[in-house]
């Protein structure tokens, strides 16, 4: 038998959590309990100390003290206790070990919503959406009725998934049917899977019938409205929130600096700059990196640099985020000489985004030779296997370069099929080098991706008038005009008297 005393659980808490705080405090009573049980006290602890235990264990990712904690509450008789058993398809799940979820929900007897909702949220978490989804559609059968956070477990697990969409849209129908779409977190679930599928109108119609909206559904709309591109609708909407007096939390500043980002918007992103410094949130570092990408869009890289510099505590994604500050401003030498730097000292591990940054400032640089030297790096020194968005900068690099030939032997043997973007560049380079048979071959691509829109004719036509091809040009127009096809007028906007 094992004995352990006070002194070995705070010892222990410490090496594992750092110094007792309100989110270790529940630990050690738990804790507590388990060992005076364990030194051979003949008092069971209660379910409610080990739910305790697990609940910790998962927020903490403490594989090797929960698995400890299954084990007793076997020993102790509890492996058939509904509440207990639904604690640990929690920890599991949020230890990402969800086979082990799944056994222990298939053990259980008889469930409640508690554990199928436990098993369709540590699905959901796992990024397995599909599966949850099948599971809630398991449950359906049942006699067991979904409450609001199933409802908001299942919705989360259907954004970003095929079908996507249709899946939203029955579920949204079930939510009316249970009476479950007057709670806020139900709608907020349901206006951002609107919002990531593109259909921010129905997303703006369910925001306006919500009759008590709090910060929550606001930041959710917020939101919605600047992954749709749609910056000035969430700029008004953040102005409305300031006026119904509610509260701004970091994600709220996050998504209006983005904001600002996208539309270039400097002056109003001072403004919310100075919100930042009022509120005390310049420490945050997701805050903080919104900032310095405001700034570098904005064109005012130093800006950027200072507040970086008045971070105490730098991480990757400051780091990130200023390299592709200075590659997006033309200074892709500065942002090569911090990324160098940061490896010398060890204060940077590049990850997946890191690199682009770094291929976006050699594209910028037209430095071909240095691109495809950073490129291997990702393999050889750091053990990342490119994904798209790297062989997309390896691809124009090789393009903008005139080296045709290579970048599409890249495409075709990376693997992943081509996206709209890389073939939009790809032909825009053939535009530019006068390549016939490289750009019929892009044109076509995009024409079968977006048979409606008219950029992939036009282009094309250029790319036949550069070398004289009148024939060829005739025959664009003809195609255009028989599939009555225009090219949208061009626009720009600015801003008068701060209007």
């Amino acid at each position: 038998m094992v004995h352990c005393s006070s002194s070995f659980v705070h010892g222990f808490t410490r090496r594992f959590f750092g110094k007792p705080c309100f989110k270790t405090a529940s630990i050690y009573g738990a804790l507590e309990s388990l060992i005076s049980t364990v030194n051979g006290s003949t008092r069971k602890p209660i379910k409610y100390v080990l739910c305790t235990a697990l609940s910790s264990c998962g927020k903490t990712r403490n594989w090797r003290l929960g698995i400890q904690i299954h084990a007793f509450m076997i020993r102790s008789g509890y492996e058939d206790n509904l509440f207990l058993c639904s604690a640990l398809i929690d920890f599991y799940a949020k230890c990402f070990a969800i086979l082990d979820a799944k056994k222990v929900f298939c053990g259980i007897r008889t469930h409640d919503q508690v554990s199928w909702t436990s098993l369709i949220t540590g699905l959901s978490i796992n990024g397995r959406g599909i599966d949850a989804f099948l599971l809630f559609k398991e449950m359906l059968y049942t006699q067991i009725k979904p409450n609001c956070l199933t409802f908001v477990s299942v919705i989360s697990a259907c954004v970003g998934q095929s079908g996507g969409l249709q899946h939203c849209s029955a579920l949204h129908t079930h939510i009316i049917k249970q009476g479950c779409d007057t709670n806020n977190f139900v709608v907020c679930s349901l206006i951002d899977c609107y919002a990531n599928q593109g259909q921010i109108d129905d997303a703006v119609l369910l925001f306006a019938e919500t009759s008590e909206k709090d910060i929550v559904v606001y930041n959710s709309m917020i939101s919605g409205y600047s992954k749709n591109m749609l910056s000035e609708n969430a700029l008004k909407l953040f102005v409305e929130m300031r006026g119904q007096n509610l509260g701004i939390t970091d994600h709220t500043l996050c998504t209006i600096l983005n904001a600002c980002s996208s539309l270039a918007l400097l002056l109003q992103g001072r403004q919310v700059h100075s919100l930042v410094i009022k509120m005390g949130s310049e420490r945050n570092v997701f805050v903080a990196s919104a900032l310095i990408d405001m700034y570098s869009k904005g064109g005012d890289i130093d800006e950027a640099q200072r507040v970086l510099d008045q971070t105490s505590e730098k991480n990757n994604v400051l780091w990130t985020s200023m390299i592709m500050g200075y590659a997006q401003c033309g200074r892709s030498s500065e942002a090569l000489e911090l990324f160098d730097c940061l490896l010398t000292k060890q204060e940077l591990v590049p990850d997946h985004i890191c690199f682009t940054a770094v291929l976006t400032a050699c594209n910028h640089a037209g430095l071909l030779d240095k691109g495809v030297e950073y490129f291997k790096k990702m393999t050889t020194n750091y053990g990342l296997s490119p994904d798209i968005d790297q062989y997309a900068c390896l691809i124009d690099l090789y393009a903008r370069k005139g080296n045709l030939s290579k970048a599409r032997d890249v495409m075709q043997k990376m693997p992943y099929d081509p996206n709209y973007v890389i073939w939009s560049s790809f032909l825009s380079s053939c535009k530019i080098y006068g390549n016939v048979k490289l750009g019929r071959e892009a044109a076509d691509q995009l024409i079968k991706m977006e048979p409606s829109n008219a950029a992939p004719y036009l282009t094309l036509a250029h790319v036949y008038a550069r070398k004289g091809l009148w024939n060829e040009v005739a025959e664009v127009r003809r195609l255009m005009q028989q599939r009555t096809m225009r090219k949208p007028a061009g626009w720009s906007w600015v801003e008068v008297d701060k209007l």
